[in-house]
């Protein structure tokens, strides 16, 4: 059996939590708690210089943890200068989330940008570091339609237009991300 023959096993079926450093903690835990509505875990904020934050619904232990370097921490250069990550990705519940999410980060002066990727819509923010993030909704397996699957690329946003096809309650991801039932 050849290396091509042999079929890739992968036993990774979810990501856990995501681990970030910050210039100023609090100033990172208000963003994520205030504009994207994490929480505290139990551990809260028990670690010096460090915040543990949970997404709502979570069963995580933390989802995001957040470290603090201070100050005179230079931006990150990932993908100008350095490798490293581009984003994170977190999906909403609802249509109506990311609809809501859009003004939140709007008014946050957060919103980076919109896209449609087809079968995912997509805003993308900044933290207060300069990190940048992604928060899609995904198009429910019995709402695909070929047009969508075909999508080429990425297009621009309409996210009104969504509203208006799908309707505010829309779950996002049933039978793709999210199981059946």
């Amino acid at each position: 059996m050849t290396d091509d023959d042999k079929e890739c096993v992968m036993a990774i079926f979810r990501l856990n939590h995501a681990v970030l450093y910050v210039r100023d903690l609090a100033e990172s835990v208000a963003f994520y708690r205030e504009v994207l509505g994490f929480g505290y875990t139990e551990t809260g904020d028990a670690f010096r210089g460090a915040a543990f934050l949970r997404a709502p619904g979570s069963t995580n232990d933390h989802d995001l943890g957040l470290f603090e370097l201070g100050s005179q921490a230079a931006p990150s250069g990932a993908g100008r200068t350095t490798v490293g990550l581009y984003h994170l990705a977190w999906e909403v519940d609802t249509l109506g989330d990311l609809e809501d999410l859009a003004t939140t980060l709007s008014e946050a002066g957060a919103l980076v940008g919109a896209s449609d990727h087809g079968t995912t819509k997509s805003l993308y923010g900044k933290d207060p570091n300069g990190l940048e993030f992604e928060v899609v909704w995904i198009i429910p397996a019995d709402l695909l339609t070929d047009e969508d699957k075909q999508k080429a690329g990425v297009g621009r946003l309409d996210l009104a237009a969504e509203v208006a096809k799908y309707g505010r309650d829309a779950r996002s991801g049933v039978g793709i991300s999210r199981v059946l039932g």
